[in-house]
């Protein structure tokens, strides 16, 4: 049989004797520091595995401003922008063609996006660097020229770059457009507002707020992904390290270049992506998160805030 545990009575304070003062004991949770001091020792292993390595620590920073790897780095990010404005405005357009009522237009959405997901982008890469094969030369009419002098490295990445990211975008889109509830198209065609108003005014400004996350990934997954067209022969920062490498053998050295342009440019677009989320996040329910400038002053606060229980600081 199971017994109800007994409550003894609190013994009431003794005339003119305060009670004692309550003292807090922080729970120590042991697994925690564990665990930080083990990713600290890996971290530093590999941190000194780097500098003990057989790399000449000078050539990377003699080859970080160097004329071509800059260079290489500006190329990079141009592809990257004019890729990704492909790829947003052909994905919007796609978008809206899936979602329409013309079983015509919802159907090349639909294939486009097959093909365009379906197939890896290097491949797409070659397809359009090696157009001349089925097309020999480009006739428009106005325009003729031979497709070897008409599709440059530059030209078959920017059509393999955005076109591609176009089918991604097109999804992450609908997806956006498809988080508005229906019932604020309803009220902006009972206003009379036609569909592509609506669209504009109405669903495109809150389905942003769904768009723009998965959209700044994918400018930084372009931003990475761009390094693929070096094998059409376009000279962007892979290529350019690339270049100098075989010259010098410095390989390691201009790959650790690299990579640190990578990260630069990386990181500058995903502060970029995190303000931009932010401003379109007004008006929604939850709190606006704080900056990460606020993070650090609230951090630095809480040193020189006292909390008190019982009139004891803890």
């Amino acid at each position: 049989m199971e017994k109800t545990p007994s409550t003894a009575p609190v013994p009431a304070p003794r005339d003119g004797v305060p009670p004692g003062a309550i003292k807090a004991v922080p729970l120590r949770h042991w697994g925690r520091w564990v665990s930080a001091v083990a990713v600290v020792a890996l971290l530093a292993a590999l941190v000194l595995a780097f500098v003990n390595a057989n790399v000449n620590w000078d050539v990377v920073g003699e080859y970080l401003t160097y004329d071509t790897i800059v260079e290489g780095a500006a190329k990079t990010l141009w592809i990257t922008l004019l890729s990704m404005l492909i790829g947003v405005v052909l994905g919007m357009l796609l978008a809206v063609m899936r979602l329409s009522d013309n079983p015509v237009l919802s159907s090349v959405a639909w294939g486009y996006i097959w093909f365009f997901r379906g197939t890896p982008v290097l491949v797409q890469l070659f397809l359009w660097f090696n157009l001349s094969f089925v097309f020999e030369t480009l006739n428009l009419g106005f325009y003729k020229d031979e497709m070897n002098d008409v599709m440059t490295p530059f030209l078959a990445a920017l059509l393999g770059l955005g076109l591609n990211e176009a089918a991604y975008m097109a999804e992450i889109a609908r997806a956006g457009i498809l988080s508005v509830d229906h019932g604020q198209t309803e009220a902006a065609h009972a206003l009379g507002m036609n569909g592509g108003k609506t669209m504009r005014r109405i669903v495109l400004p809150q389905a942003m707020r769904v768009i723009i996350p998965p959209t700044g990934n994918e400018f930084i997954n372009m931003l990475k992904t761009s390094s693929l067209v070096y094998a059409i022969n376009y000279t962007e920062l892979f290529r350019a390290q690339d270049t100098i490498s075989s010259r010098n053998l410095a390989v390691m050295e201009l790959l650790l270049v690299a990579t640190v342009w990578y990260l630069i440019l990386t990181t500058v677009f995903s502060i970029g992506q995190y303000y931009l989320e932010r401003h379109y996040a007004k008006g929604s329910d939850r709190a606006q998160p704080p900056t990460p400038l606020q993070r650090v002053r609230a951090q630095l606060g809480s040193f020189r805030t006292k909390s008190r229980v019982g009139g004891v600081t803890v």
